[in-house]
C-alpha cells in the first residue's frame, strides 16, 4: 500500500513538472512603470472581433502574424477569448487558442485575468481604448506584454502613427515591438 501511494506521488509530482515546463517564459521588461487604465470599459462595446496591429513578442506568439482576437460575453459574466494567428506569416499554418476572461476591476472593468490553460490566469488591463472602441492598447502590471489591437485589419497609417506615439507615452519601449502583418484585403 505505501509503495502504491508512493508511486502515485512520483507520478502527480511528474505530472505537475511537465506542466509547469510548459509555461510561457515571459520576455525582457519593456516598461517598468506600467500606468493604471486611462479610463473605464464598456464590456458590451469591447466586445466583438479586433486585429492585432503590434506587441511585444511572446513565447506563446512567436512569429505569429494575422492576429486576431474574437471577444464574446458569457451568461455568467465571463468573457470567451479565442486568439487566432498563422505561423510563419499570413498564410502560414493557423493556431487557435480559446480561453476565458474575468473582470477583476468591477469599478472599472479595465483590469481582467485571462487563462487560456488549467487554473492560471494572468492579467490583461486594457490600459486605454478609441472614444468608438476603435482602438485598444493592452498590458499588465511587469510590463513585459503589450497589445495594440484595431477593429480594421488594415487602419490608417495616421492612427498607427497616433497609437505609436501613445504607446511610448505610457512608457513603453518601442524598440521591443514586433509589427504584426495581417492578410491583405
Amino acid at each position: 500500500m505505501r509503495k502504491k501511494i508512493l508511486v502515485t506521488a512520483l507520478a502527480g509530482a511528474a505530472l505537475l513538472l511537465g506542466a509547469c515546463a510548459y509555461i510561457p517564459r515571459p520576455g525582457p521588461v519593456g516598461n517598468r512603470a506600467v500606468p493604471e487604465p486611462a479610463r473605464s470599459v464598456d464590456l458590451t462595446k469591447y466586445m466583438g472581433r479586433w486585429y492585432e496591429q503590434f506587441r511585444y513578442e511572446a513565447s506563446f506568439e512567436k512569429d505569429m502574424d494575422a492576429v486576431t482576437a474574437d471577444y464574446s460575453l458569457n451568461e455568467n459574466g465571463t468573457v470567451k477569448v479565442v486568439n487566432r494567428g498563422r505561423k510563419g506569416g499570413v498564410t502560414g499554418d493557423e493556431h487557435e487558442s480559446t480561453g476565458k476572461a474575468k473582470v477583476v476591476d468591477a469599478a472599472t472593468n479595465a483590469k481582467l485575468k485571462v487563462s487560456f490553460f488549467g487554473p492560471f490566469y494572468g492579467d490583461y488591463w486594457i490600459l486605454d481604448h478609441g472614444d468608438a472602441y476603435d482602438w485598444s492598447i493592452v498590458g499588465e502590471p511587469s510590463g513585459r506584454y503589450l497589445w495594440v489591437l484595431t477593429r480594421a485589419a488594415h487602419p490608417s497609417s495616421a492612427l498607427l502613427d497616433s497609437l505609436r506615439e501613445r504607446v511610448k507615452a505610457l512608457g513603453y519601449d518601442w524598440s521591443l515591438v514586433r509589427v504584426t502583418q495581417q492578410a491583405p484585403d
